[in-house]
């Protein structure tokens, strides 16, 4: 640039001459000013630059795509495998010739299936011998140390290869219904109940009607705070004061943000108003109900494209082979057998049931109680139990708000009041469930995901709710009458006999008596009455294939807090007050002085005091509260079984012979005749005092006798449990008491509640726009990686390494200063040598290759790590779990040292690998000779040998005994299994029992393994 000076008006001036002149870039050929030609030209290096390294690294990739395949050819051919040619193999092979152009357009991180690494392998498919440490240092490459791929293990991978297909112990068989028109279907685990892939939906602007997904996120912040208009439109001031981002922002006042929400609220079905009248003596009450359509719920979920690929609609029999045969195993509504009965009755070819699962129950809002509310949360049993059971657009819905008859000083308590408030009921579900009745009977068209045209039949498939609730719903007068149960006509002073299989009630009963009450009202008063009915006419009579007594479940929260609560811990309490203050507070204070405690609370609760009052309710100190610890470990067992996931028929069978020992236990007909008759005396006169003092003949108690059959008709206990239905009333309490005016609460909280779960229709959207995005931008072959990887791979588990990853890691020491550090603990002594002879042995015995490579040194370093994730397999439903274990001196003050179950290298008696448990005292990673290992210093829990301790006869407990601190071990963290409870026996010291109760993986574990 070429400046002069010229003169005006007294000041001087730089005036600008540029130079036009245009020069010719060498590597472009375009057209630069002097001025700008350097930076372009540095710009154009570096890009020319960058597409030759792409172009040489394509050669690189087509080479070892070739080199690969030729492999696989060879390996194929040793196995006598027939591989597709050439013109078989799939899209997601590339050909040698790798297209340039793919690098040039900037994916630099282009991988091909051929060549990928363990982390694009499903999360299912991890080799059972990773879990043996024999096995493990098997697969070393060369002396770098590195593990061998999954290929190098297994062999190299066969792409879509034809290969007949061998029945194992990881292959499940799928039985459909015969109106399906499906044959049956046999899959390895890793393609077992795989969902369709979800379609190409591409909704550029998902988060209409907003003006933008900033809009929305700020209207949710807003409506989550509970902000009132004041402080919106601070914040909107504040926010277009400060806003520098640039994203696209348009709300500028409280009335922008209301109109949005309207626009958004129209776009799925709102809430109504309607009036139920009912006749109540000589004139007409009027009750307000809010409701919206739970046919239009459901049509607004069979138009979600995100939910279309997860709904099953035919009946399924599953199957494991565990072996020997293929076992049935139940898990959802649609495997369990009432799906199966009722998809048989539907009269169109290709019919399927429309399955809703209907939850009612009142709250309170306020904290006196005098404000309440009386929600109706609605599911969807065609949906998956991760979508069904939780909080996203498939999870539950409030679809509607139940008057609620006021209490009446005058009239509570009396029979026409009472069936009263049972009529405004079930009118009001009648106008619920208006479509549904006459749908039931028509049935409705609808293409599913699949393209098959499905004729669907709405049931109810399931009514959850308390007991109370249940009384209403099947329209029974409740325990004061001769038949308390909603479900059979069991006598009412038979609610503990488990052993007797009592008629069901059924529809077609319920209506003779009906019809007779209308004929001749004493006698149809008398009849009704004995079977514990009230004369009214059911709304679920109207629904095809819905009989509320076929519907209603056992409730496993309620009776936690019914016989557990009220009874069983009630009862213990008493019985450790009868001993004296010094027994209570052996037990633990602040597990028995608790007086309030939800469903969750209670069940943590049972799963400590058999542990804590085992060596303080004795047989010496109190006979009648021993034999109550015996009830409380039976009532465990058959719980922990009703809580499984997945049922298979032997689980079952368990679970109902463990109830029969349950009321063995509480009812003096079944006392063991080889007990003593001191101990026959006192156990008659506990039944006796508690019979008379505490009432067992109650509904809850008699609960648990469906409870088994519920899950062979309906599936797992959490598809039927009031669990899930509970926790919506929390969003609608904070609703009340942060966002209301107090008055005419349930029109302001059912019109918050639809922008919840509007916000989450259009969040859904947004997440899949930015996957589809993302996958948009990837080539076939990265795109097919990423799929496997972001749900299956280790490496969307913190990099597993298959099996466990080490954390929380520590500063490196010595051998010879980790001894000096710890000279005064006995676990410590030797611990060199400990883990020299651990080596030496792994190299004899496991692989050969390293013996005389493997030498410690007392000054090489190891790095201690005090945190610990392990990945299994669960014996529960066979899915991939973790457990969090830590090995510190110091974990939020105390001292935490865990345990956990491991397998040996010793054969137990049926010629299975050993499992024993362990207490870890120090994890470390050393590295030797290039190899690295995961180890810990552990201290091994042995079964007492000799008699068995009669307490733990009687309770089923699980004891160890711990080694002396002189005599820990080292073992490798891979053959760890997964994490193990103890707690001690405070009665004997160095012994400890096994918490079998914390789920089910552990109860089954120490079941099978007899541990």
């Amino acid at each position: 640039m070429v400046s002069s000076k010229s003169k005006g008006a007294g000041r001087m001036y730089v005036t600008s001459t540029a130079d036009d002149t245009k020069v010719k870039c060498q590597l472009c050929g375009e057209e630069f000013t002097k001025r700008g030609i350097k930076s372009h030209q540095g710009s154009c290096e570096r890009k020319h630059d960058k597409k030759r390294r792409n172009r040489e690294y394509a050669d690189l990739a087509a080479q070892a795509v070739e080199a690969q395949r030729k492999e696989q050819l060879g390996a194929a051919a040793d196995l006598d495998v027939s591989l597709p040619g050439p013109s078989q193999l799939p899209d997601s092979v590339p050909s040698p010739n790798v297209d340039a152009a793919m690098f040039d357009a900037g994916f630099e991180g282009y991988s091909d299936p051929a060549i990928r690494s363990e982390g694009s392998r499903s999360k299912y498919d991890i080799p059972k011998s990773i879990y043996s440490s024999n096995e493990f240092y098997q697969h070393y490459e060369g002396s770098s140390g590195a593990f061998q791929s999954m290929e190098s293990i297994h062999g190299p991978e066969v792409p879509d290869a034809p290969v007949a297909f061998t029945v194992s112990c990881d292959s499940f068989k799928t039985e459909y219904h015969p109106k399906s028109g499906r044959s049956p279907d046999i899959d390895q685990f890793s393609a077992f109940n795989r969902t369709a892939s979800l379609p190409q939906f591409m909704d550029e602007e998902p988060w209409l009607p907003f003006q933008s997904e900033t809009d929305l996120e700020f209207a949710e912040i807003a409506h989550q705070a509970a902000l009132n208009k004041e402080h919106t439109e601070a914040l909107l001031h504040i926010i277009w004061k400060i806003s520098t981002t640039g994203a696209k922002f348009t709300f500028k006042t409280h009335t922008d943000v209301c109109t949005a929400w309207k626009s958004a609220a129209e776009q799925l079905t709102p809430f109504e108003h309607h009036i139920i009248p009912v006749p109540y003596k000589q004139g007409t009450l009027e009750f307000n109900l809010y409701l919206q359509s739970i046919w239009d719920w459901a049509m607004d979920l069979l138009g979600d494209p995100l939910l279309a690929p997860h709904f099953v609609w035919d009946a399924q029999c599953l199957y494991k082979h565990n072996g020997t045969c293929y076992e049935r195993f139940i898990d959802e509504p649609w495997t369990a057998d009432r799906w199966w009965r009722i998809q048989s009755q539907l009269p169109a070819d290709k019919g399927a049931p429309f399955a809703f699962v209907l939850y009612a129950d009142k709250t309170q809002l306020s904290l006196f109680g005098t404000v309440k509310a009386y929600p109706v949360i609605a599911r969807c049993g065609n949906l998956p139990v991760q979508l069904r059971n939780g909080k996203g657009v498939g999870g539950g819905r409030l679809v509607g708000w139940l008057p609620i008859v006021p209490e009446n000083s005058e009239e509570d308590g009396k029979l026409l009041y009472v069936n009263l408030k049972c009529v405004v009921w079930h009118e009001s579900f009648r106008k619920l469930l208006e479509t549904i009745i006459v749908l039931s009977a028509e049935g409705f068209g609808h293409k599913c995901f699949d393209n098959v045209l499905r004729v669907l039949y709405p049931i109810i498939l399931i009514l959850s709710g308390d007991y109370e609730e249940q009384c209403v719903m099947a329209l029974i007068r409740g325990m004061n009458l001769s038949c308390p149960c909603p479900i059979c006509l069991v006598p009412r002073d038979k609610l503990t006999d488990h052993s007797t299989d009592y008629p069901h009630q059924t529809i077609e009963d319920a209506k003779a008596c009906l019809v007779l009450y209308g004929q001749n009202h004493t006698m149809g008063e008398k009849k009704l009455k004995e079977q514990g009915l009230r004369p009214i006419e059911n709304v679920f009579w109207l629904v095809k294939n819905s009989s509320p007594h076929d519907a209603l479940c056992f409730d496993p929260l309620h009776v936690d807090s019914g016989l557990w609560g009220d009874h069983l811990f009630g009862r213990l309490k008493a019985h450790l007050t009868a001993l004296g203050h010094n027994a209570s507070k052996m037990v633990d204070s602040h597990i028995t002085n608790i007086s309030f405690s939800d469903g969750n609370k209670l069940r943590d609760i049972t799963k400590q005091i058999l542990y804590a009052a085992q060596n303080v309710l004795t047989r010496q100190a109190d006979l009648a509260g021993y034999l109550l610890l015996q009830c409380i470990a039976s009532y465990l067992r058959y719980h922990t079984l009703i809580l499984l996931d997945v049922h298979t028929e032997q689980t079952l069978e368990d679970g109902e012979a463990e109830l029969l020992k349950f009321q063995g236990l509480l009812d003096v007909r079944f006392i063991d005749t080889a007990l003593v008759c001191s101990f026959i005396t006192h156990l008659q006169t506990y039944i006796h005092k508690t019979l008379g003092s505490k009432n067992w003949n109650f509904p809850k108690a008699h609960s648990a006798k469906h409870a088994f059959h519920d899950i062979r008709e309906k599936g797992a206990s959490r598809n039927f449990s009031t669990c899930p239905n509970e926790s919506e009333h929390g969003p609608i309490k904070n609703y009340y008491s942060l966002q209301t005016n107090k008055k005419d609460i349930a029109e302001q909280i059912l019109r918050l509640d639809h922008k919840t779960f509007v916000s989450q229709m259009i969040h859904s959207r947004i997440s899949e726009l930015r996957i589809q995005t993302k996958n948009k931008l990837l080539g076939p072959e990265e795109l097919d990686n990423s799929e496997h990887s972001v749900e299956n791979s280790p490496s969307a588990l913190d990099s597993f390494n298959f099996h466990h990853h080490l954390g929380s890691p520590r500063v490196s020491i010595t051998f010879k200063e980790l001894e000096g550090a710890y000279s005064t603990d006995r676990a410590f002594l030797n611990f060199y040598h400990k883990v020299t002879a651990f080596l030496d042995n792994l190299s004899l015995v496991e692989h050969s290759s390293l013996s005389g490579i493997i030498k410690p040194a007392i000054h090489d370093k190891l790095q201690e790590h005090q945190y610990l994730k392990v990945h299994y397999e669960s014996m529960v439903d066979w899915r991939l779990l973790t457990d969090y274990l830590r090995c510190s001196p110091k974990f939020h003050g105390l001292e935490r040292c865990d345990c956990a179950l491991v397998r040996t290298l010793d054969l137990g008696a049926d010629q299975n690998k050993k499992i024993i448990v362990v207490q870890l005292l120090f994890m470390f990673r050393y590295t030797v000779a290039g190899h690295t290992f995961d180890l810990a210093l552990v201290l091994p829990m042995d079964v007492p040998t000799g008699p068995r301790h009669s307490v733990d006869h009687d309770l089923r407990l699980r004891r160890f005994h711990s080694h002396s601190h002189g005599l820990t071990e080292i073992i490798s963290l891979r053959s760890i299994i997964h994490g193990a409870l103890l707690v001690p026996d405070f009665s004997r010291e160095g012994d400890f029992f096994l918490v079998d109760f914390v789920d089910g993986d552990i109860f089954i574990c120490a079941q099978r393994y007899n541990l």
